[in-house]
């Protein structure tokens, strides 16, 4: 683990690993679609509809997974100050957003036909999207302040905050009466899912948490050779100053 927390020592592996996520990436998502659409069956009642399922649940996990990393990566930032600490919470901020308005979209697609409507202020929906909002805004913060350092601390800070929202989109359900079903794959008595749909959704959540992977290792690189090109600028900047001094 020490290893990591060197940019250089992280972009070597990194760069090793990204070929082989890749190709694992590729082959899981073949065998996850294979899986979805020719050999689930329908659903007794939503027929067809139900496969929107294998794109939106695991788009809504990986909503929640992207936040919680930023969140324990806004830890490293304000706490122990580990040098990849910011790089990986601002990597992960875009993807995190598009996984979330995956679920959002796919979830209105899927609402029309069961519920009669693409939008209704149910209180799993309506705290989705306000973690969408919260990606923008962790986005939009990164963008304003231009030294990197100033922008880390006040995301993290703004992640953190914001962090309260991820039991209440996990326990909504739970906690208010909504129209949107409880959780039937992890919750404590097991799963309530027919196996047939199980194992296409399982095989789907990994090709899409190995996608969400490959994406942050991708962007992480591309943040770190960012800031060593702004680093290196910066300093040409502050040479030619002391020549023409």
């Amino acid at each position: 683990m020490p290893s990591l927390a060197n940019p250089t020592r992280f972009l070597d592996l990194a760069g090793r690993a990204i070929p082989w996520l890749t190709a694992l990436t590729v082959v899981l998502f073949g065998a996850g679609l294979y899986l979805a659409f020719f050999v689930a069956p329908p659903d007794y009642q939503q027929g067809d509809t139900v496969r929107i399922m294998f794109v939106h649940v695991p788009a809504a996990w990986l909503a929640l997974f992207g936040y919680m990393l930023i969140a324990a990566a806004s830890l490293g930032t304000l706490i122990w100050r580990h040098p990849l600490a910011d790089v990986a919470a601002k990597a992960a901020a875009p993807i995190g957003a598009t996984f979330t308005f995956i679920a959002l979209v796919t979830g209105s697609l899927w609402g029309k036909p069961m519920w009669g409507t693409y939008w209704v202020w149910d209180a799993r929906l309506t705290s989705m999207l306000v973690l969408f909002l919260l990606y923008l805004g962790l986005i939009a913060l990164w963008q304003a302040i231009e030294e990197p350092g100033r922008a880390g601390r006040a995301a993290a800070i703004l992640a953190l905050v914001g962090a309260i929202n991820i039991p209440i989109i996990k326990f909504s359900v739970d906690w208010w009466n909504t129209l949107h079903q409880p959780a039937s794959v992890v919750r404590l008595g097991g799963p309530t899912i027919d196996p047939s749909m199980l194992a296409p959704l399982v095989v789907m959540a990994l090709a899409f948490t190995l996608l969400f992977v490959l994406l942050h290792l991708i962007a992480m690189r591309a943040e770190i050779l960012r800031r060593r090109v702004r680093a290196m600028q910066l300093t040409q900047v502050e040479q030619a100053a002391l020549v023409e001094a």
